[in-house]
């Protein structure tokens, strides 16, 4: 099975700036002047451009806002050096919304990218989450 992450946004071009330099991916093709498609990750991600207060779900009387919003999906990058990603995604303008946390042998930082989708970035000090509930701490 291959994952595709689609994220909507405003306007494509300040995306494709963000996102290649906030985590080094590559814009491999614009599909349209709605669609460009970042490679350079395990799963390929798709900018999708819809405009602000334009119909999100059919049916659903809701509109696209692309300020700070709450969804229940977001996506977590995994990287080397907590530190210098956090800097390098501020300086690409995402807002930091916590502080470190160190939970099962990671090290999280929670954020907002400037189209208002939630992301985290996770350092593991192994090969991935690990079960600490055996542990005396």
């Amino acid at each position: 099975m291959k994952i595709l992450i689609n994220i909507d946004v405003p306007e494509l071009a300040p995306a494709i700036a963000f996102y290649c330099t906030a985590f080094g991916l590559v814009l491999g093709r614009e599909l349209d002047d709605d669609v460009a498609e970042l490679t350079g990750a395990e799963a390929r991600i798709y900018l999708l451009r819809h405009d602000s207060g334009s119909p999100c779900a059919k049916g659903s009387g809701q509109h696209r806002d692309y300020a700070r919003h709450w969804t229940p999906v977001h996506f977590d990058v995994v990287v080397d050096d907590i530190d210098q990603a956090t800097a390098r995604v501020l300086g690409c303008g995402a807002v930091q919304e916590s502080e470190c946390v160190h939970w099962q042998g990671s090290t999280c930082v929670t954020f907002s990218d400037p189209f208002g989708h939630g992301f985290c970035l996770i350092e593991f000090s192994g090969e991935g989450y690990r079960d600490d509930r055996s542990s005396s701490c």
